[in-house]
């Protein structure tokens, strides 16, 4: 099916209604003083609706990583930010207040509660960009200060060689002096004379006899067993003492702990490279990401995280004022109330009467230039001759305005 031309009518009463509509809409907007495109303001409520749900769901993140799970720690910590978002929510209403508002006090009122507002909205912003440089830098603290325990060990190892080499040596000397002295104690109880033995037999009191074989032993023996039992018990313990310390001396050992200082090091230059926030302080300082300290790299996160914050805080109130269009309305239009002076009267009515006549001559001298032309025909010339009467006064002369001006066919 081919396709119909548009009705001209219906074309037209469109036209027409949106002529008209246009027309409404521009008296009522010179009629209250302002215009608010809407499309601006919406596009300002979906910036911050989005700031505010960013910001619930950073804290519910944060309450979820460091809320006790056994208490309600969770829900306490989500409840300022909600009276956050309530409160971020007034920034673009109060941004429209201040324009369509003409009480300096009513805007006043509103400039401060919009800096307020941007606070809040600054603090959640902030929370947020803090959040998403802090695995990085946890990341890239922690191989730093296991760079710092690295290099601490590798600084001690020559005393702690030390150390342990004269802990061994100790304990080889005190097992060398107790083994002599058990050899020594072994040799003299080896060159005590044995036990003396005899048989004894009688008769008692009772009148019964006895027959038993009675042993004397060497009363140094007793002594020498005894000393000889307490140094096998002290060269056991220093034995065990010994294996310990030549166990931690043989874990002492320069090579590693160069070796561990190094594969700190690549840690911990890995954990740079991969913090965006070392790259930028490392261009902004000059320096080597690996050479900037924690100072630099906290300076520049205030500025990283607090500027943009601040940003995000203001852009949707700009937005929502630039969304207002501020009109003269009839009453500022109306002069009638204004006060003048009295010497500045005659002259206001010189300048009238000089635009009065001005106008006059031209509008006379543009019907003269058309019937000099031919496109008009004046009165005067289509009435017939007429002779008048006896007693009956003379026309008056036709006047220029009586003219009818209209083209001839």
């Amino acid at each position: 099916m081919g396709r119909q031309p548009p009705d001209r009518v219906v074309v037209r009463e469109k036209r027409a209604w949106t002529d008209e509509t246009d027309a409404w809409k521009q008296d009522r907007a010179i009629r209250k003083g302002y215009r608010i495109r809407w499309g601006y303001v919406a596009i300002a409520y979906l910036v911050e609706a989005l700031v505010i749900c960013t910001s619930l769901a950073g804290a519910w993140f944060f309450a979820e990583t460091y809320a006790d799970k056994h208490d309600q720690s969770f829900w306490f910590m989500l409840l300022a930010p909600v009276v956050y978002a309530a409160i971020e929510l007034c920034r673009v209403p109060l941004g429209i207040l201040i324009r369509v508002q003409r009480d300096w006090l009513i805007k006043s009122l509103a400039i401060v509660g919009i800096v307020m507002a941007a606070g809040v909205t600054t603090k959640s912003v902030s929370q947020l960009g803090e959040m998403m440089f802090h695995p990085r830098l946890a990341e890239a603290s922690k191989a730093r200060t296991v760079l710092k325990e690295a290099e601490a060990d590798r600084g001690t190892i020559d005393n702690r060689i030390a150390q342990a080499d004269a802990r061994v040596a100790q304990y080889t000397a005190e097992a060398a002096a107790l083994e002599k002295r058990t050899t020594e104690a072994s040799s003299q109880l080896a060159g005590l004379p044995g036990q003396r033995c005899e048989r004894l037999s009688g008769t008692n009191s009772r009148g019964k006899r006895y027959n038993y074989l009675r042993c004397v032993t060497d009363p140094r023996t007793a002594t020498i067993a005894g000393s000889l039992k307490s140094a096998g018990d002290e060269r056991a313990v220093v034995a065990k003492n010994l294996t310990e310390a030549r166990a931690a001396r043989a874990q002492l050992d320069r090579a590693a702990a160069d070796r561990r200082v190094t594969e700190a090091e690549g840690a911990y230059r890995d954990a740079v490279r991969r913090s965006q926030l070392h790259s930028f302080t490392a261009m902004v300082y000059g320096a080597d990401p690996v050479d900037v300290t924690d100072q630099q790299v906290h300076a520049f996160l205030r500025i990283f995280v607090f500027a943009p914050a601040l940003c995000a805080a203001f852009a949707s109130t700009l937005l929502a004022l630039c969304a207002v269009q501020v009109r003269k309305t009839y009453r500022d239009e109306d002069d009638l109330d204004a006060m003048m002076h009295a010497e500045g009267v005659p002259l206001l009515l010189n300048q009238m009467a000089e635009s009065a006549t001005q106008i006059q001559d031209a509008q006379r001298a543009m019907r003269e230039a058309a019937v000099a032309s031919g496109a008009a025909i004046p009165l005067d010339q289509r009435r017939s001759p007429t002779v008048p009467q006896a007693g009956t006064p003379p026309a008056p002369p036709a006047r220029d305005d009586d003219r009818i001006e209209r083209p001839r066919p």
